[in-house]
């Protein structure tokens, strides 16, 4: 059986298979992939059994990274939290999984990385398992009653009533004035974390590139931000992809909140899944948080060829040095940190 390459940009076919398959989710989406090469340049492929002209049965998309920092490689997908291949059985996937590395290998790069939410590639010939995440997900079938009382009620629902009494202002929206909000407060959340923001423009181009698929949700006091999560939403599923808060008013609830209220918009959007995304496994206070929504919790495993070298294991020693500097930073470098950086480590 011939693998076939295409472009999901411009291949009419990719929409609808993402229509038709079931763990199709917002990242393997056109806008999701347009806003990865408008901001970073990256060049999305896809990988398919399915010959010109005939309906997608399957696809497996990838982004080529070219960075002079980070080497040339191949990721599905990049700053995603999970990507599965739109492949029904390990067959196919290894057929495909085959024809990516030779691509990987004809084109000289380093090494490829696919990114699925469940754990059913395990068997893929040529893949090694790279790193554990958790991942919460939170039924909300039920109606919002029954949801909310399977918060817990300390961390959750006192917090969210604590909120409400607090009188914040909850806007949600994708305009100018939310964005400029959020960036905010999330320059000065990543500082507090040792880290970089992403660029503004990639905020700005997922809004172009995903238009009613996202929203900004922020929370105030007294015309003040204090919490701010970004979320989107497609073919029943709500993704929690960013959040942030000021620290300085975390005793009000703005956060659960925020939460709480997105959750009812996804309700209303239709969604049966609220996606809260992955977790670091030795991130045990942003595990607990999630945890205390009810929510499921399983792992997920991202995959890598050629396994991981010690180069790999350098990169991660030499960005906990930089996170200790990153700290100690003012928010305008750190800005200018971001932009420089994030195309290099997608």
């Amino acid at each position: 059986m011939a693998v076939y390459k295409i472009d999901p940009l411009r291949d009419p076919r990719w929409v609808g298979l993402l229509q038709r398959h079931p763990h199709a989710s917002v990242f393997h989406t056109p806008g999701w992939l347009e806003a990865l090469r408008r901001t970073y340049h990256y060049e999305p492929v896809g990988f398919t059994t399915s010959g010109p002209g005939q309906e997608l049965e399957d696809g497996l998309v990838f982004c080529r990274i070219n960075s002079w920092l980070t080497g040339r490689r191949m990721v599905s997908l990049p700053f995603s939290d999970h990507c599965e291949p739109l492949v029904d059985n390990m067959e196919d996937l290894r057929l495909l999984m085959h024809a990516v590395e030779c691509e990987l290998k004809d084109d000289n790069r380093r090494y490829l990385e696919i990114r699925p939410l469940t754990s059913n590639w395990e068997g893929a010939a040529i893949l090694g398992r790279e790193k554990d995440y958790y991942f919460h997900s939170l039924d909300i079938r039920p109606d919002l009653e029954q949801v909310f009382r399977s918060f817990h009620k300390d961390s959750v629902q006192r917090r969210i009533q604590r909120a409400e009494r607090a009188a914040l202002i909850y806007q949600c929206g994708v305009s100018k004035l939310l964005l400029e909000q959020f960036y905010g407060l999330l320059v000065s959340t990543r500082r507090g974390h040792g880290l970089p923001p992403p660029p503004l423009h990639w905020f700005r181009n997922l809004i172009d590139c995903l238009g009613e698929k996202l929203s900004i949700h922020v929370a105030a006091k007294e015309g003040q931000p204090v919490a701010g999560i970004l979320t989107l939403s497609y073919k029943g599923s709500t993704v929690y992809k960013y959040g942030c808060s000021n620290q300085r008013f975390k005793n009000l609830g703005g956060m659960c909140l925020l939460f709480w209220k997105a959750i009812q918009q996804a309700k209303e959007l239709g969604s049966v899944e609220f996606d809260m995304g992955r977790s670091d496994s030795d991130n045990q206070g942003l595990i607990t948080f999630k945890d205390h929504w009810g929510t499921r919790r399983s792992v997920v495993t991202y995959y890598r060829y050629p396994a991981e070298d010690s180069a790999n294991a350098n990169e991660r020693w030499g960005m906990q040095m930089a996170r200790q500097l990153f700290s100690r930073t003012p928010e305008a470098v750190l800005v200018w940190a971001g932009k420089l950086m994030y195309r290099h480590i997608g």
